[in-house]
């Protein structure tokens, strides 16, 4: 039996295909490579297409015995959605739905999904546990949320049980560093941070500085990659036992400051990074860090990175043997 890695050729998407493939799991991708990277591939059957494309996807079910679905396929870049609102409900509720549907007609009844912190909106307390209210403050967070209920609606319906895992900050790089994160245009803190350190930028930029926050920067969870994807394989097995539909954060229960960050990334370079500060940015929240109790408790789920400077070095280890990330393919 296989898995189907939706979006596998993606940052989180392929670290996660690569851990499947470690512990010796059938391995099909689907992805249109229009975020993702070929090269991020360290295996498996890859099927270059759309999610929207209904005849692909039914050719794909049919000719693999896939048992479970991951599904990472979708447009995450908070700012875009806020601009092309259109693009992010098409791409990612209409996609799901695509999914959902391909997987009821092939009687798969097991999907693990790639969901956000964005759902939460502005944060009822710190640290948020699954349970607070749902408000996102951008479409982004939205249509993920909108997924979600998605899925539940398709599991009380029709028996698809599904795992939503609401993570926050991915960073770092796989230990072998042969993969890690080339995002283009790139918008996650440590990559940029790391590129102002290889002189491929001129400054980083630092949203606000006069937040209710220690040093008045935004602080954020940070979650090792690795670590992500080994909570996404604890969530195909917790499904693969039959148990019910359920939502898990993925965090490390710990916050640091942009500039923490930037101080962290200073020592483990031992080089200097400029900083600009600038003005905030619309719906950044001052805190985000999540509770992960019920992922330990439940998945058996224990980050093994959690320091920041650990996390830092494997990224940067990254960038230094790929300063073009992917390159060219």
């Amino acid at each position: 039996m296989a898995i189907l890695v939706t979006g596998g050729a993606g940052y989180i998407g392929s670290h996660t295909v690569a851990a499947l493939l470690e512990r010796g799991e059938e391995v099909v991708v689907l992805d249109n490579l229009q975020t993702g990277h070929r090269g991020a591939l360290l295996g498996g059957k890859l099927y270059e297409g759309d999610l929207r494309d209904k005849e692909l996807l039914a050719k794909l079910f049919a000719e693999n015995e896939i048992d479970a679905v991951i599904h990472f396929a979708a447009n995450s870049l908070v700012g875009e959605s806020m601009q092309k609102p259109v693009k992010y409900y098409d791409n990612n509720v209409y996609g799901t739905l695509c999914l959902l549907e391909a997987m009821d007609a092939a009687n798969v009844r097991g999907i693990v999904f790639s969901s956000t912190a964005a759902t939460y909106g502005e944060p009822e307390r710190v640290p948020i546990v699954e349970s607070d209210r749902t408000q996102p403050t951008n479409v982004y967070g939205e249509t993920k949320l909108m997924m979600e209920r998605m899925m539940s609606w398709f599991d009380q319906v029709l028996g698809i049980k599904y795992v939503a895992l609401r993570y926050f900050n991915a960073a770092g790089a796989h230990d072998s560093g042969k993969i890690g994160e080339d995002h283009r245009p790139e918008s996650h803190l440590i990559p940029l941070v790391l590129q102002t350190a290889l002189k491929q930028r001129e400054s980083i930029a630092v949203f606000g500085d006069d937040y209710p926050t220690a040093d008045g920067s935004c602080v954020r969870d940070y979650i090792h990659v690795s670590d992500l994807a080994d909570a996404h394989l604890r969530a195909v097995d917790y499904l693969r036992k039959g148990e019910a539909s359920n939502v898990f954060n993925l965090g490390i229960g710990e916050g640091f400051s942009v500039k923490e960050v930037i101080e962290t990334a200073k020592k483990v370079t031992g080089l200097d990074i400029p900083v600009v500060v600038q003005a905030r940015r619309a719906g950044d929240p001052a805190v985000l860090v999540a509770s992960s109790e019920k992922a330990r408790t439940v998945l058996g789920w224990n980050p093994s990175r959690t320091k920041l400077e650990d996390i830092i070095e494997s990224a940067w280890s990254w960038h230094q043997s790929h300063p073009d990330g992917y390159g060219k393919e």
